[in-house]
């Protein structure tokens, strides 16, 4: 694995034109240097080439070498998979959902170094959901360290027709302003909407039991949004048997479930991956979706009248008229301690972290991915004035509340995540005929079989 082609791009080449200035390295040059990186392939070829700008800019200034590869996401998981497997791994390895998929249980069996000396250089500057989010805990040396190097941050927003809706009769304007009464908003419009279009459904929902995302996260929001955010604590403990949890995923299941079994929902959302949500909603399949980053919108930047139809909106409150808080999810790099140039790794992803080179990086990827520091988007107008999706987008990630993704506070989560167990007990309703109660019930009995394999030692 260590052996990665040099500018290896999966798709056509792009240009290496820097798109703005830099700022230096943190080492002066000397011998050359190479580090090898595996990099997950941008969803658009603005993103992939904003980052060969900052290699370039770095080897440049450094007088070192980047040797990447550009790998897209499904098999850019696998390759570091397999690398963290065989101990054949790159320098540096980054992927959009390492924070949820490899990191936690790669920290718990000690593979991944401390970056500490990388994360502190900027650490007054990242946002403090991000910095949790980048702390994992290690079952050898019973503490918990920065194995992660925040690099850029995402949340889910609503995304939205505004025609679909204006068609239907009715104002976004008027949506309600907490969870269910939200969703519930688009749900007459369904009828009106099917005198002319068939097949047309309002909710956006991912009841699915495919991976690796979605599913996950929106069933996660639901939970939040009946205040059950406490399913795992910050220290690391499971609270399955807490009531306001078990409510929680009680009122989740019951309102996907019934948006699904009343027909708001495509039939064929039990299965969808990933891209499926994003599919419908460029087909109009769909008048609504919550979903992660712009990349609903980015996919269309270059086709002005549907880029200005739909509309980015943040999360309203919750059920309980509260700030909703949105899951904030930080996508990083980190290095195994099977890597071979580790000093070149780590000056790399010190010069990648300056707020300068970060938010050039994320400016020309055209916004898709937040900076994980809350004075970039502040201070820069790119973020919150000159685009109302990134308006939206912004204000709910580095703005409004936020959590991290539950396996960063126990990795046994991240497991959890992985077999879907709320895909599942959609499925098990929907398709079994099972009650929600003991869907539940099957559920946290799952999860807690899952937890209990890692116990977090309290500090």
């Amino acid at each position: 694995m260590n052996k990665l082609g040099r500018r290896v791009v999966l798709r056509g080449s792009v240009g290496l034109a820097a798109a703005g200035t830099f700022a230096s390295p943190y080492i002066a040059r000397a011998q050359a240097k190479t580090a090898s990186v595996l990099w997950v392939q941008g969803f658009v070829k603005e993103e992939d080439e904003a980052f060969q700008n900052l290699v370039a800019a770095y080897e440049k200034a450094s007088g070192n070498k980047i040797d990447y590869s550009l790998i897209p996401f499904g098999p850019a998981m696998q390759k570091i998979v397999a690398g963290l497997t065989s101990g054949d791994t790159p320098d540096i390895m980054f992927h959009d959902i390492a924070d949820q998929a490899v990191v936690p249980q790669n920290t718990w069996n000690d593979k991944l170094i401390d970056v500490s000396d990388i994360v502190e250089t900027q650490k007054d500057k990242f946002h403090p959901t991000a910095l949790l989010a980048s702390k994992y805990y290690n079952n050898v040396t019973k503490q918990r360290g920065f194995t992660y190097v925040p690099v850029k941050c995402g949340v889910l927003p609503f995304h939205v027709w505004n025609s679909m809706v204006e068609k239907a009769g009715f104002k976004l304007a008027d949506a309600p302003k907490t969870w269910d009464a939200f969703w519930d908003f688009f749900k007459p419009m369904q009828k009106k909407l099917r005198e002319t279009q068939r097949n047309v459904y309002v909710h956006g929902l991912q009841p699915t039991t495919n991976g690796p995302a979605d599913g996950n996260n929106t069933f996660h929001h639901f939970l939040i949004a009946n205040g059950g955010n406490g399913i795992v604590s910050p220290d690391g403990e499971a609270h399955l048997d807490d009531p306001q949890v078990k409510e929680a995923v009680i009122k989740s299941l019951t309102y996907i479930t019934t948006s699904y079994k009343e027909g708001y929902v495509p039939p064929g959302a039990l299965g969808w991956s990933d891209a499926d949500d994003n599919n419908a909603f460029h087909a109009k399949q769909i008048v609504m979706d919550l979903d992660g980053t712009i990349s609903t919108e980015v996919a269309m930047i270059h086709e002005k009248e549907k880029y200005d139809d739909a509309i980015t909106l943040k999360l309203p409150n919750d059920n309980a008229g509260q700030p909703m808080r949105a899951e904030l999810g930080a996508a990083g790099a980190f290095i195994a301690k099977s890597a071979k140039n580790v000093a070149v790794a780590k000056d790399f992803l010190k010069y990648v972290i300056q707020p300068d080179n970060l938010n050039l990086y994320l400016k020309t990827g055209l916004g898709r991915w937040l900076p994980p520091m809350p004075h970039l988007v502040k201070e820069d107008p790119f973020w919150l004035k000159q685009d109302p999706h990134r308006t939206a987008y912004a204000t709910e990630g580095m703005i409004d509340p936020t959590v991290p993704n539950y396996p960063c506070f126990n990795p046994g989560y991240a497991e959890v995540n992985a077999q879907q167990v709320w895909g599942i007990a959609v499925a098990d309703v929907v398709k079994d005929g099972m009650t929600v109660q003991a869907a539940t019930d099957k559920a946290l009995k799952r999860i807690s079989t899952i937890l209990a394999k890692y116990p977090v030692t309290r500090s």
